[in-house]
């Protein structure tokens, strides 16, 4: 219980600090068009989400990223289980990764938008960003697994399924749910982004593009604070998730 407590009171004193450097500049500045202060930003939030165009917005940008999220990950892992048992497989498909992660996402989301609606672009957008990050990392994974554990479990017939909880969980889940933290940050940033510039009806990228334009700073400032508590709450259900997996 004790390392809880302190981690708890070092996450706390770390929050205060930063709050307090963000006030200290805001008062600097002494205009809430140029900066909001933190309590500014926490009521002109609290004021939203008392609106139900608020949740929908919410819901509907939680949707998109949420779909492309999950397909890239899926397909991702899928491509990553493939791509290790065939080298055939691995040479053919490796320039998508090095164009999914080597192009602007800006180029990706305008060239989208040519083909697909604004709904649509944001899910195809994350899943391009995600998929290659979950498809590296079951690659690793699996091409590094312990040889001798694998001739152990040949030896004893284990069978895949056994083999597959028993040696390759154990040891690609440690990296599988870091991966999968990071690649949800970049699928929060990249659905927003996409959302910003396609500016799809009932979005959080649309929200912000719109207080930007019309100079409600304070508005800006929650909108951006709704979607970093929304990626860090998704963060931790789906570290508890993988967790269980590994229980």
């Amino acid at each position: 219980m004790r390392p809880r407590l302190q981690n708890l009171s070092r996450a706390l004193l770390v929050g205060a600090f930063w709050i307090a450097l963000w006030q200290l500049a805001a008062m600097a500045v002494g205009s809430a068009l140029l900066l909001p202060g933190p309590w500014d930003t926490l009521r002109t939030l609290a004021s939203l989400m008392g609106t139900a165009a608020f949740w929908k917005t919410v819901g509907m940008t939680l949707l998109r990223v949420g779909t492309g999220y999950i397909l890239g990950a899926v397909i991702g892992t899928t491509v990553g289980v493939l791509t290790a048992a065939s080298p055939f497989l691995r040479t053919l498909l490796s320039p998508l990764r090095t164009v999914a992660k080597s192009t602007p996402v800006t180029s990706f989301i305008i060239l989208v938008l040519l083909w697909l609606s604004a709904t649509v672009t944001p899910v195809l957008i994350v899943f391009i960003m995600v998929t290659p990050m979950f498809w590296a990392t079951t690659y690793q994974g699996v091409v590094s697994a312990d040889a001798q554990l694998l001739e152990m479990a040949a030896v004893f017939h284990l069978g895949r399924k056994k083999t597959l909880r028993h040696v390759y969980l154990p040891h690609i889940l440690p990296q599988y749910i870091a991966s999968s933290t990071t690649a949800l940050g970049f699928a929060w940033k990249s659905g927003v982004a996409a959302e910003v510039i396609a500016a799809p009806a009932f979005s959080i990228g649309r929200s912000i593009i719109e207080s930007k334009l019309y100079v409600e700073t304070p508005m800006l400032f929650a909108w951006t604070m709704a979607v970093i508590l929304l990626s860090v709450g998704l963060e931790k259900l789906i570290v508890a998730l993988l967790r269980r997996v590994k229980a």
